[in-house]
Parts: C-alpha cells; sequence; structure tokens
C-alpha cells in the first residue's frame, strides 16, 4: 500500500513573491498557490504568471504543489485553467464544485490541453448545494476523465452561504462535514479539512485539529506557516499506535494464521479488518518517514 501524506497544506497568495519562494522551505505536506481569494482582482493576470512560473520553476521537493484557480465562471478562471494546465502542478484545485458536470467539463479541458495524468484535480466542497449533492460530485472519481483524488472543505464559506455560526466544536455544521468524509471514504477520495483562522490561537487550533483527526480527516488546510507543525504532529500516527499496528500484521501473516478471520493477540481477539487499517496507518507512517 502507497500513500501520500496530505496532513498539513498550507494556503499561499499567489501574488506574493517571497511567500512563493517561502514554500518550497516549509515542511508542510502540500502548498495551495492560491489565485482565488487570497488575491485582489487587479492582481489576478500578475499573480497567474508569477504561480505558473513558479511551478514551473520547481524546487518544492516532496512538497505537493497544487494551484487554485478561480472559477471557470469568473473573468479569470478559463485563463487559469490554461495556465496551471500548461505549468502541470501536482493538482489543480477547482472553487466551489457544486454538481459533477464541472468536474467533467474541466477533465476535458484538461484531456484536450494534454495536461499528463499525474496532475490531479481537487475540489473545494464550499456550498449548500455541494453538500446537499455530495453523493453524484463524490461518485465522478469513478470516471477517471474527472482525475478528482482530494475534496476540500470551505468551511468559511460554508458558513457564510448558510448563515452557521463558526464556534469552537463546530457543532453546527458536524453534519456537513461527516457526510464529505462520507461521500470521499465511498469513492477513493482524500478529505482535509478547513482552515483555522485564529492562528495565534494555538490551543483552539490543536483542538480542531485533533477534532479533524477523530472525524477521520486525512489532513487540514492552514493559512499560516506557525500552523504546520502542530498539525503534522495532530495527523500523524503515533509511535505508540504504529507499533501495535505492525504487531497485528505480524500476527496475521504468521503461516498458521493465514486462512483465519480472527486471532488472538495479547489476550485480545482481533479481526481480519483491523489488519487491514493496520496495513494503512504502517504505510502512513512510512510514507512520513520516508519525507524527512
Amino acid at each position: 500500500m502507497s500513500l501520500r501524506p496530505r496532513r498539513s497544506v498550507l494556503y499561499m497568495p499567489g501574488s506574493n513573491a517571497r511567500a512563493l519562494e517561502k514554500a518550497r522551505t516549509l515542511p508542510c505536506d502540500g502548498v495551495i498557490l492560491d489565485l482565488e481569494d487570497a488575491v485582489a482582482p487587479d492582481a489576478k493576470v500578475e499573480a497567474r504568471f508569477r504561480v505558473a512560473d513558479a511551478v514551473r520553476a520547481g524546487g518544492f521537493g516532496p512538497r505537493e504543489t497544487v494551484i487554485r484557480i478561480n472559477g471557470l465562471d469568473t473573468p479569470w478562471g478559463t485563463d487559469d485553467l490554461a495556465a496551471a494546465a500548461a505549468a502541470a502542478p501536482d493538482a489543480i484545485l477547482l472553487p466551489k464544485v457544486q454538481d459533477p458536470a464541472q468536474l467533467v467539463d474541466v477533465g476535458e479541458r484538461l484531456s484536450a490541453f494534454g495536461v499528463p495524468a499525474t496532475t490531479s484535480v481537487w475540489a473545494m466542497i464550499e456550498t449548500p448545494i455541494a453538500i446537499l449533492d455530495i453523493k453524484a460530485i463524490s461518485a465522478a472519481a469513478l470516471n477517471p476523465l474527472t482525475r478528482l483524488k482530494v475534496f476540500v472543505l470551505g468551511t468559511n464559506d460554508l458558513a457564510k452561504e448558510t448563515r452557521a455560526a463558526l464556534v469552537p466544536g463546530r457543532a453546527p455544521m458536524m453534519g456537513w462535514l461527516m457526510q464529505v468524509i462520507a461521500g470521499g471514504r465511498a469513492y477513493g477520495i482524500d478529505v482535509l479539512d478547513g482552515v483555522w483562522n485564529a492562528f495565534q490561537d494555538q490551543a483552539g487550533f490543536a483542538a480542531e485539529c485533533a477534532q479533524g483527526v477523530e472525524m477521520g480527516m486525512d489532513g487540514k488546510t492552514l493559512i499560516h506557516p506557525s500552523q504546520i507543525e502542530p498539525c503534522n504532529l495532530a495527523f500523524s500516527p503515533p509511535a505508540a499506535e504504529v507499533e501495535k499496528a505492525r504487531a497485528i500484521i505480524a500476527v496475521f501473516d504468521r503461516p498458521e494464521n493465514a486462512g483465519k478471520g480472527v486471532v488472538t493477540l495479547d489476550g485480545r481477539m482481533v479481526e481480519r479488518m483491523h489488519a487491514d487499517m493496520a496495513r494503512r496507518t504502517v504505510a502512513l507512517a512510512d510514507a512520513i518517514a520516508a519525507r524527512t
């Protein structure tokens, strides 16, 4: 099993040359070079060229490089997509995805541009319609044309569009977040949690990271470099958990247990599904270790 860690994915404004350079050195798993929310309208064209040049220049090491374009219904979206396609980042992030047709449209355009299959598509889930249609949007991943690999939750936009309060614990939107996770898991899509706005509130950030882990998120999107290390820690399997996972795998790998669905380990009954879960834990831990 091979996994790509996506514990920490940092938004970087595409109009800021210094930020783009810094993105090559930060210990995050991925960077989103943003052409949308982080860029003023009069700076969007310049940012587009700046981001495309940065991706082509490379130097991001193991960090996943993602370009977030403006929506195709905006004055900048079509040119953003063309520029991103030419730069061929690891992924292109689409804002406000609300139906599978948007993903098919983008997939067809990327194919027409001749973009290599190594460039995937990520989708922002940030509107009520997207939540209501999450099963259909998730199922689009079955169509290889869409290249759909990751959902990114836009919790700020969800709060704006629904008028739900952004409060510690996120009770008003917990049901929506879990719907997205269920859709992602059903169709093999990773899910990244939304941002924590009060970046100086370290305790609040740690609590929301822990909540994301409990919910089954794969990682979290970030707005400040100071959030990277605590986020990486939160979304990395603890050493004791990895050790236990290796023990579960080892006991099922014994020849005498090859056909068994349940075995005994340290006085407890362990099912084969726990071995499957353990293999994922170990694969993630190994992938994280390989980055350092």
